[in-house]
């Protein structure tokens, strides 16, 4: 089973920019699709961006040109760039991922980590 470990959260001004971090670990042979989610208070968690292994990008159309997302697929290591922060970017973020290979054969979905706090204040 994957481990997911997130950094980088923290508290910012609007305006201020954040980097997560999110590392994969375990017998990981390759990971299909990384992504960030995000759940504000009193809201559902939502798709912020995601990347497959071939460096395709997705993200939500509030962040675009905002966040940048980014993977090191030797490290199985995921990085959520996001510049411009506003307050409605507070939440709880979450590292996604899906599609996992291990090196015994084995194929997992859907493995999340524990989230990190955001919080930007106006």
């Amino acid at each position: 089973q994957v481990q997911l470990v997130e950094s980088g959260g923290g508290l910012v001004q609007a305006g201020g920019s954040l980097r997560l971090s999110c590392a994969a670990s375990g017998s990981i042979f390759s990971i299909n699709s990384m992504g960030w989610y995000r759940q504000a208070p009193g809201k559902q968690r939502e798709l912020v961006a995601s990347i497959n292994n071939g460096g395709s990008t997705n993200y939500a159309d509030s962040v675009k040109g905002r966040f940048t997302i980014s993977r090191d697929n030797a490290k199985h290591t995921v990085y959520l760039q996001m510049n411009s922060l506003k307050p409605e970017d507070t939440g709880v973020y979450y590292c996604n991922a899906d599609g996992v290979y291990y090196t015994n054969g084995r194929y997992g979905r859907d493995n999340w980590g524990q989230g990190t706090q955001v919080t930007v204040s106006s």
